[in-house]
């Protein structure tokens, strides 16, 4: 799974040049098909600002919408109505380091047997002869939800969960915005380790942040659907991946799948919102899904301990 040519603020001389989509006029590399409503120019998703038609550029959001609106109003927004970042990438970061320090952590305190892992993995209900206690998810300990998300115990896991992570996370970041991001990516992971829970042997442990990155691949075909762009490569990408996922022994396919279906499924309330009830959409949407995740965990919850 799982940059760009330096170029004037000007359109690029190349701009509408060759065979295919023209680029961006801010990123030559970028290949789009939509142009702002105003000044026509090609625009990529990380500078279109949603407009009530179409799509603007920055620089005529910058240059006054004309409608009498205060500053505030015209000022640049994402697709889905988030506010435009200096740096796209700064919650991917984060995540990033937040995953890396997890990780040096389970190194520094004996790897595959570091005790911070049968304390923070994802597990339903099992005896800990450690302790003699039952431990798990349905004995109260819900941050196993969460703190899975973020564990991992070998390199060739991480590194390939992380790669994924730096590839799918910028676009989607800058597209949604970063609250939006966040919340997406949360969710995924929690879909995905409420899936797990339901499905899974309640003994089984799984770990990994595979579920958010899963649910970052669905929220991307959400995108590049919206925007019209062509889909195969990202079909395809997603395809292969299923396919590891239910052909390859020891991987938690469910976390997989859970993650995929919360993430296309914010995603698709996200980006579809009506403009004039953007928020109230897209908080609902969160707001049903973190719904769905606590009934699945009350239900198996109620499973395990009836």
């Amino acid at each position: 799974m799982d940059d760009q040519v330096p170029g004037s603020p000007q359109e690029p001389r190349n701009v509408r040049g060759g065979d295919g989509p023209p680029g961006c006029y801010r990123h030559p590399d970028q290949r789009t098909g939509i142009s702002c409503t105003r000044c026509d120019r090609p625009i990529c998703p990380e500078c279109m600002v949603s407009a009530s038609v179409g799509f603007q550029c920055p620089d005529c959001v910058r240059g006054g919408s004309g409608t009498g609106h205060a500053p505030r109003a015209t000022a640049p927004r994402t697709i889905a109505g988030g506010a435009i970042a200096a740096d796209p990438r700064l919650v991917t970061k984060i995540l990033l380091g937040i995953n890396a320090a997890v990780f040096v952590a389970v190194l520094a305190t004996g790897a595959s047997t570091s005790p911070l892992i049968s304390h923070l993995d994802m597990l339903g209900r099992a005896f800990d002869p450690g302790s003699l206690q039952l431990v798990g998810v349905a004995e109260g300990e819900w941050y196993r939800l969460v703190t899975a998300m973020f564990l991992h115990s070998e390199i060739p896991h991480i590194a390939f969960n992380m790669l994924s992570l730096w590839w799918l996370g910028p676009p989607l970041e800058a597209a949604l915005g970063r609250a939006r991001f966040i919340a997406l990516y949360m969710l995924a992971g929690l879909g995905g380790s409420a899936l797990s829970y339901l499905l899974a042997a309640q003994n089984q442990p799984s770990l990994g942040a595979s579920g958010a990155i899963f649910g970052l691949l669905g929220a991307t075909a959400v995108l590049l659907r919206r925007m019209n762009y062509d889909m195969k490569p990202v079909l395809i990408l997603l395809g292969l991946n299923l396919a590891f996922t239910f052909l390859w022994p020891h991987i938690a396919w469910q976390a997989h799948v859970g993650g995929l279906v919360v993430g296309a499924a914010v995603a698709f309330g996200m980006v579809h919102a009506p403009r004039d009830r953007r928020a109230l959409v897209q908080t609902a949407t969160c707001a049903v899904a973190l719904l769905a995740i606590g009934a699945v965990v009350w239900v198996r919850t109620l499973q395990l301990l009836g």
